[in-house]
């Protein structure tokens, strides 16, 4: 128990806007922050045998079109962030694309862009896009590949608000 009427500081630092002085969850009030356009671009991939690549790919699985469906549920999720992740805004999302493409012979790589005229962002509403797209397809393909791997989920770009620009530098292979 704290003895003194210091305010109790965190060791994780003024720059995690979602907890307060004292160490307490809380959402963040953007109600001074200017209007502005903002986007945001995230990927990840789903690995998994390559039948199960080739079989997504012909549009033969029998659960049906696994890439409508996980593009349709990846922009439900982008719509719907607000109501998954506690302290995020919800926001009205302007604009949402889910890219899903075969990246090498064993890779479904998911791509998201999410744009809005806002207040605060939408890179958690693009980084949860790409993980529910990415969820839907194992789902999707499960009874012929329990082994998929839904992962490496990143921000690539964001556009707007003070902190800028941002795109995520490119990883040395």
């Amino acid at each position: 128990m704290i003895e003194s009427d210091e305010q109790p500081t965190t060791a994780v630092g003024p720059d995690l806007t979602h907890i307060d002085a004292a160490g307490n969850a809380r959402m963040v009030d953007v109600s001074e922050k200017t209007v502005s356009h903002r986007l945001a671009i995230a990927e990840g991939c789903v690995t998994m045998r390559p039948e199960t690549l080739s079989l997504i790919m012909s549009g033969k699985a029998a659960k049906g079109d696994v890439l409508a469906v996980a593009r349709v549920a990846g922009i439900m999720a982008a719509k719907r962030t607000g109501d998954l992740i506690p302290l995020c805004h919800p926001l009205g999302i302007e604009s949402v694309a889910v890219e899903l493409k075969p990246a090498g012979e064993d890779q479904l790589l998911i791509t998201a862009t999410v744009g809005v005229t806002g207040r605060t962002g939408v890179e958690m509403e693009a980084l949860t896009a790409v993980a529910v797209a990415g969820l839907t397809v194992y789902d999707m393909c499960k009874a012929v590949d329990k082994e998929m791997e839904v992962g490496r989920i990143h921000l690539k770009e964001k556009i707007g608000g003070r902190s800028g620009h941002y795109r995520r530098a490119a990883k040395a292979t």
